[in-house]
């Protein structure tokens, strides 16, 4: 923060100023006067410098770093920042899912692990979490479970009784919720916790084979968690725990990196595979489909301005470069929109041309005009034309396209071989966890289920447990009726 050269105050537009202190006024003691610009422009954009948070993800931090390819995924994908060699730029935002911006870092939910590539081919935009699936399958229950997880309209209170009533209701939340009560529920930092595309992508090779993909982003620093005492205690003690952990990690030279790894899966497996592999509440065994090592992203340079680097970054999972793709995930193509639609509600229209999410290549585009708008825009501003304006050129794209038909009908999927909602959920509880895992997790469901969940939401939770595994069901019903005596 120090600089040893004097500079002088200027307003926005340049101009020299004659007080960082006092105003313009009549006298000493007389009225302040309208036409001191500086004040004037100081106090306007004080009362502006805060945008609209996130819906979800709205407390978060995140750094600049590079990607480096260690492995070879040619016989995969032809996107240029997979080949073998390649370096690209990268910016990570971490965050917590539910709670405001100030809420502490330490409380137990999912954590936001957005990472963009600034690719010789665009924005490659990877918006995952720390976990490898999610609570929900369908998108239009997107909305109501994040309300769930927010705050009361009628005391503004988050509240246990609600987030109980909405996980018992929707049953393909168990394997998430496993998950989110067990240890990796609250990681020790973000460098200590791994993060997930969660959703299926696809790839397409130079040949135009195609693949069906999970991004796995293994942390090197090895995944470490803290207790629910641990997290409680330093909530309390300083609620920006994770975001001043990486922050003075990488200040003192102590670069956190994470091996990326896939899952791949061959087009046509995805027909007659015994799971809907683009069920989001679901995993893919790796004994199917074995974790193949692409490259190592390493995060060394902190951002020099928090707002305009990472509040304005803008991620979006329909940012894929040629050789990669979306996929029939629902919840995926709903986020398509979606994540796009905040940003341009939050940040403006033209809200990929703030510096932070600009691509570092050529942009010829036919947006024009619109509020925050800084790229001059030239004619012709309409396609097709007679004048030499930008042409699609689908020799570039290597877009990944697949078949569908059917009638058009409401439903999640259909229901395959194994793609009930509880099993996914009881394998980890019995086959994952060790003894000393199941018992924190037991403490941890038990606990929160003390903090005000009513008598039938409780019970509901309870037969939810023993669907998932009966002993641990039976195991959190002691200590529920235990801690209640």
């Amino acid at each position: 923060m120090t600089n040893t050269h004097p500079r002088p105050t200027t307003t926005d537009a340049g101009i020299p100023v004659a007080s960082d202190e006092l105003s313009l006024t009549v006298g000493p003691d007389g009225p302040i006067l309208l036409n001191d610009h500086y004040l004037i422009e100081q106090m306007a954009n004080f009362n502006r410098e805060r945008i609209p948070e996130r819906q979800p993800h709205a407390k978060g931090g995140g750094a600049f770093g590079r990607f480096e390819v260690t492995g070879d995924v040619r016989a995969y994908t032809s996107a240029a920042v997979f080949q073998p060699g390649t370096r690209t730029d990268t910016l990570i935002r971490f965050s917590t899912v539910a709670g405001e911006r100030g809420t502490p870092d330490t409380w137990r939910d999912p954590r936001g692990f957005s990472l963009r590539f600034y690719t010789s081919a665009g924005n490659l935009d990877i918006v995952g979490n720390n976990c490898p699936m999610f609570f929900i399958r369908d998108p239009m229950k997107f909305q109501h479970f994040i309300r769930s997880q927010k705050r009361r309209a009628a005391n503004n209170l988050r509240d246990n009784d609600m987030q109980w009533d909405f996980w018992t209701l929707v049953p393909e939340s168990a394997h998430m919720l496993s998950w989110l009560m067990g240890d990796r529920g609250i990681p020790k930092s973000w460098r200590h916790m791994n993060g997930y595309s969660s959703h299926t992508y696809s790839w397409a090779n130079a040949h135009g084979e195609k693949f069906w993909v999970k991004y796995h982003f293994i942390t090197d620093q090895g995944i470490e968690f803290l207790t629910q005492a641990d997290a409680d205690r330093i909530a309390g003690q300083d609620a920006d725990y994770h975001q001043r952990d990486l922050y003075s990690s990488i200040e003192a030279g102590n670069f956190p990196s994470w091996t990326l790894k896939m899952q791949i899966m061959p087009f046509e497996d995805a027909k007659t595979y015994h799971i809907n592999p683009f069920d989001l509440t679901k995993t893919w065994p790796h004994g199917d489909y074995p974790l193949i090592e692409v490259g190592r992203l390493t995060l060394d340079r902190n951002a020099t301005d928090y707002h305009t680097e990472i509040e304005q970054a803008a991620f979006e999972p329909n940012n894929q470069v040629p050789g990669t793709g979306l996929s029939p995930d629902k919840m995926l193509l709903a986020r398509g929109f979606s994540y796009a639609d905040a940003h341009r509600a939050r940040l403006g229209v033209n809200y990929k041309q703030i510096p932070v999410n600009r691509p570092k290549v050529e942009v010829h585009s036919y947006s024009k005009d619109g509020v925050g708008r800084t790229v001059n825009a030239s004619d012709p501003v309409y396609a097709p034309n007679s004048y030499g304006g930008p042409k699609a050129d689908p020799s570039r794209t290597n877009e990944v396209l697949w078949h569908s038909d059917g009638d058009m009908v409401r439903s999640a999927y259909t229901l395959r071989k194994d793609d009930d909602d509880y099993s996914q959920a009881g394998v980890m509880v019995r086959e994952v966890l060790d003894d000393a895992a199941r018992a924190r997790l037991v403490n941890n469901v038990a606990g929160h289920l003390l903090g005000g969940v009513s008598e039938p939401i409780l019970l509901r939770a309870l037969e939810y447990w023993r669907n998932i595994d009966k002993d641990l069901g039976d195991r959190i019903e002691q200590a529920v009726r235990a801690g209640a005596s």
